[in-house]
């Protein structure tokens, strides 16, 4: 696979709101470049929005999203993920009825601007290689002629993870990729993604609900309240901060 250059993400002050209800308000954030991140927050926050607002499904009512300092709000979601935005979906998005290789072969003539090919018998020169290295990359070798509706729901996920991946992004958001499954499964699915943002060298970002997990994997830790950024640092200081243990936390969070 070819050599990974990772990107800052920048988003400055963010707005997008529904039905006159602030949905993010105002966000500005910085990801470093090689950073690994996670955005928390509770129910309504604004989590999947944010990531929405940066990956083009959404249009914001204001504000910028840059990487590497180029503002590509006005960008369509097509065009942000050829220059580097990839994303994997809290419920997992493949096409149900190919296997595995198929749906990574898929995702890579796409990335080729090859639409009209996707029907073709014989994938594009190049397009099985990839998709060949990205199941190895991830785990999935071993399943590559199964089904995509009769995988388990951890290896659905890994999946779309994959397809992301087939993309060669540089910022790659993952909105919750252990929703679902059980401890052992959840932990083995994030020592996964670390891996992954290890090997690949990406701006990795990530959504999760389970505290241990985001405390023990990210880096740096923003927190997502009514749309606003309520905090952002290290786990050690979002443990401690006392406006996120009475927003979100709680006190059994904060207690050694």
């Amino acid at each position: 696979m070819a050599e990974q250059l990772t990107m800052k993400l920048e988003v400055r002050h963010l707005t997008k709101t529904f039905g006159g209800v602030r949905a993010i308000d105002d966000v500005s954030l910085a990801f470093p470049s090689g950073s690994l991140s996670a955005v928390i927050g509770p129910n309504g926050a604004g989590k999947s929005t944010f990531f929405n607002l940066i990956s083009g499904a959404f249009a914001p009512d204001s504000g910028e999203v840059l990487l590497d300092g180029e503002d590509v709000v006005r960008r369509s979601k097509a065009e942000r993920m050829q220059l580097g935005i990839g994303r994997a979906f809290q419920v997992a998005s493949c096409f149900p009825s190919m296997t595995v290789a198929e749906n990574l072969m898929a995702a890579v003539t796409a990335h080729l601007g090859q639409w009209g090919n996707l029907a073709r018998r014989f994938p594009l020169p190049g397009a099985r290689e990839r998709a060949r290295e990205v199941m190895e990359l991830v785990g999935l070798s071993h399943i590559a002629d199964v089904e995509a509706a009769i995988l388990s729901h951890g290896d659905q996920k890994l999946l779309d993870i994959a397809i992301a991946l087939a993309l060669e992004p540089k910022v790659l958001l993952l909105d919750e990729p252990t929703a679902g499954m059980g401890p052992d499964e959840r932990w083995g699915m994030i020592e996964r993604v670390r891996g992954l943002w290890d090997q690949q060298k990406l701006t990795l970002v990530f959504i999760e609900h389970d505290m241990d997990i985001v405390f023990q994997v990210a880096s740096t830790i923003r927190v997502l309240c009514y749309g606003r950024v309520l905090a952002e640092g290290t786990p050690d200081e979002i443990r401690n901060n006392q406006a996120v243990i009475d927003a979100y936390l709680g006190k059994e969070e904060h207690d050694p």
